[in-house]
């Protein structure tokens, strides 16, 4: 396709959660750059609409819930094929143009290709990419940024890429909730605040804890920066993580200062992230929030390699820790290895290193 090929729409799909929906923002601000006039439209899960549909460059968004599909189908195949056809057909009404998909996925293909969108454009993870009509072919994603691989697929129109920042965006309602909260509890305007993310969001399922920093440490180093500072300390973590933040802040020796937002909305946990002076947090969406709001960070990564997965454009403000032993990372190729060293990678790294990994960006 030629850069003077009028477009006049474009479909981004990212199916996954939300890291990875922000990790192409990119990408979006790029489709902005070199097709100005152009309409975005947006396929992600319900999850990540909650965010993807704040940003300025969405025109609008479609919703794909897996489960949703799956259930309509068990009910009946003819329900199931009508939920099918119906969602087709909301895409089909918009007459879309182009489509950059990044599932990495057969079905998002023929979902296009029904739709009537005649040039498809995307990744190809073990020949899935049947019905694109342009692909990049990959075995995973290995030594470059995530983002940079989301780029990759808009080279395929001949257009010139600018490598950016990642964006977050939050909505009015919940950055007047957060302006209210921080009056209510008297944080003021020049008050250290410092995000903690201890958790590790729901994308390993089962085995998440191996990405995680021991949440003892947690404890000692957030009586650590509170000895230390005058500073407010937010915690955030997902719903289903509430037990493994109480277990932290159970073993505090200092609470007043400190504020669980295990609970809130992500609109609500962005626009309060975007009042922290430094974020503390294993590799999960929240640290993504962080990312795209421009914070200085302290990142854990473990099983995970942070040249891919990590920080993006952020060398001057964030700061990894990791032990670089010989089995790590043991994620690759979208696959986890076994642990054989009891998370090892993690595990050492003692509080003293991260606290002065904190206390050295906040000098800067």
């Amino acid at each position: 396709m030629r850069k003077n090929k009028v477009i006049k729409s474009i479909l981004v799909i990212n199916p996954f959660g939300i890291g990875d929906v922000i990790f192409s923002t990119p990408l979006l601000r790029n489709i902005q750059l070199n097709f100005p006039d152009a309409k975005i439209y947006y396929l992600c899960n319900k999850r990540s609409a909650a965010l993807i549909k704040i940003h300025p460059l969405i025109s609008k968004i479609f919703i794909y819930e897996r489960d949703e599909f799956v259930e309509a189908s068990k009910k009946s195949f003819f329900l199931g094929l009508l939920k099918y056809w119906r969602f087709v057909r909301e895409l089909r009404k918009e007459r879309i143009d182009c489509v950059l998909d990044l599932s990495l996925n057969t079905q998002f293909g023929f979902f296009a290709f029904l739709a009537g969108i005649k040039s498809r454009y995307g990744l190809d993870y073990k020949k899935r990419a049947f019905f694109l009509t342009n692909k990049i072919e990959i075995t995973g994603f290995n030594g470059k940024h995530v983002a940079d691989y989301y780029l990759d697929v808009l080279k395929m129109l001949n257009v010139p890429i600018k490598r950016c920042n990642l964006e977050v965006y939050t909505d009015s309602r919940s950055a007047k909730w957060a302006e209210s909260f921080l009056k209510e509890k008297g944080i003021l305007a020049k008050q250290l605040v410092i995000g903690i993310a201890p958790c590790g969001g729901e994308s390993f399922g089962k085995d998440n804890y191996l990405r995680r920093w021991p949440g003892e440490k947690f404890s000692q180093l957030i009586d650590k920066l509170n000895d230390t500072h005058d500073s407010v300390i937010f915690i955030f973590a997902g719903p289903k993580e509430k037990q493994d933040v109480l277990a932290i802040t159970n073993a505090l020796q200092h609470k007043n200062k400190v504020f669980d937002f295990s609970e809130n909305s992500l609109e609500e946990t962005v626009s309060l992230v975007k009042r922290c002076d430094l974020f503390i947090s294993n590799d999960s969406g929240l640290l993504r929030f962080a990312d795209g709001l421009n914070k200085k960070i302290v990142a854990f990564y473990g099983p995970i390699d942070e040249k891919v997965y990590g920080p993006y454009l952020a060398d001057e403000r964030s700061i990894i820790m990791k032990k670089d032993l010989s089995c790590r990372p043991c994620y690759r190729n979208f696959r986890l290895q076994p642990c054989n060293r009891d998370r090892e990678c993690l595990k050492s790294i003692s509080v003293e290193e991260v606290f002065e990994a904190a206390e050295k960006l906040l000098k800067e």
